[in-house]
């Protein structure tokens, strides 16, 4: 086995080898700006990002240009949130999300705030659900927008996305998902959910950073966004300049490739993801962080009982490769705003680590990763 054995793929995954495969011809043999359509480097260009556009829609349910491609799920919520909120702002400035929400989007909402938006943050259950008739609730006449992720990216709680699709368009709000780390591993049709945008990151699935996807929905309603970024037009308007070639190419196999692959896929992770708990609750008081039923099949969650995880990950960094949530917060000394969301204390939240599980773990990874944690708390508690 190499070490250390990598259980963080909620923060990121390795590319997989078949997705640099059909990527590498892109960087050098057909190298050309799907932008300059008068030459055959440039049709090769555009035939292979309709291909990629094409199987995206094919994957979520949609129309392939109704696929904006971006930089990533950030920026695919940053021109969600601010796109439709500056283009709304007339009809509205009232929007919701939930306290548990990536920093993509509690950030972008603050922003907001500052430009006179009102915002209201939904609180979660211990679970890390929300309530959705609180959701109907704060429902304003002024409400032009709910963001509500489609699963957790720290406990891996996923949300009733249907149920919040219905109630936004009985009440004419559009209905935004981040769906980083949900895509490719739950079925996400946005025509049956109800999704008017939604997020996408190939990272996460076996594809290459630096390349995302939005899902702007234009049937029922048509949905217009302002762009953040301007000059040529691209995309429709909605995101300009020069298209990422080779990562558009990665990330419609690494779509591909995951959607083909989701039931097989996911049945292994989830009896890891057992494996993993059962073997560590065996011999170590935990407790699982999030619901324990309604979430991704790759995230455990868990808290140690007297461990500071900091500590305990310092003991194992050798071995394995774990963290303590989101990779966007890892230099904060903060807790974790979605575990005290979920009404845990400091204590709980600086005792907690996130394990996230891929595709190339095995039964043998996870029985050396259990027998290395219980090593290192049986340490820490003897100190």
């Amino acid at each position: 086995m190499n070490r250390p054995i990598y259980l963080d793929h909620h923060a990121t995954t390795p590319i997989d080898k078949r997705v640099i495969d059909i990527m590498l011809p892109y960087f050098y043999e057909k190298f050309g700006n799907a932008s300059s359509i008068d030459h055959v480097y440039g049709n090769e260009a555009v035939s292979a990002v309709n291909k990629a556009r094409e199987q995206l829609a094919h994957d979520i349910g949609c129309h392939s240009e109704e696929i904006i491609f971006t930089s990533g799920a950030t920026e695919s919520d940053n021109l969600a949130i601010f796109g439709v909120a500056r283009i709304l702002k007339e009809k509205g400035n009232h929007i919701i999300t939930c306290v548990t929400e990536h920093k993509a989007i509690l950030d972008s909402c603050k922003q907001l705030e500052n430009e006179g938006f009102n915002i209201t943050y939904l609180k979660v259950n211990q679970d890390g659900e929300i309530n959705l008739k609180e959701l109907e609730n704060v429902i304003t006449p002024k409400t032009i927008m709910i963001s509500i992720m489609a699963a957790n990216n720290e406990v891996g709680t996923i949300a009733p996305l249907k149920q919040i699709g219905l109630i936004a368009h009985k009440n004419n709000i559009l209905f935004h998902t981040d769906a980083a780390q949900s895509f490719g591993h739950i079925p996400l049709n946005v025509k049956e959910l109800s999704i008017d945008l939604m997020s996408i990151s190939a990272h996460k699935i076996g594809g290459p950073k630096g390349i995302g996807a939005l899902y702007v929905s234009n049937d029922k309603p048509l949905v217009k966004i302002m762009p953040l970024i301007y000059g040529g037009g691209h995309e429709k308007g909605m995101r300009s300049g020069t298209l990422n070639v080779p990562g558009i190419v990665g990330l419609g196999e690494a779509s591909r490739l995951a959607h083909e692959e989701m039931k097989i896929t996911e049945i292994k992770l989830e009896k890891l993801r057992n494996k993993l708990y059962n073997g560590i609750s065996s011999q170590c008081t935990v407790k699982i962080n999030g619901n324990s039923k309604n979430k991704l099949n790759h995230n455990l969650n868990i808290s140690f009982e007297n461990i500071d995880a900091k500590a305990l990950i310092n003991e194992i960094k050798n071995e394995l490769a774990v963290s303590t949530g989101s990779a966007c917060n890892s230099n904060d000394v903060k807790p974790s705003h979605v575990l005290l969301s979920l009404g845990f204390d400091e204590e709980r939240a600086f005792s907690s680590i996130r394990f996230g599980l891929g595709k190339t773990n095995t039964e043998e990874q996870i029985d050396f990763a259990i027998t290395e944690i219980i090593k290192a708390v049986n340490k820490l508690s003897n100190l």
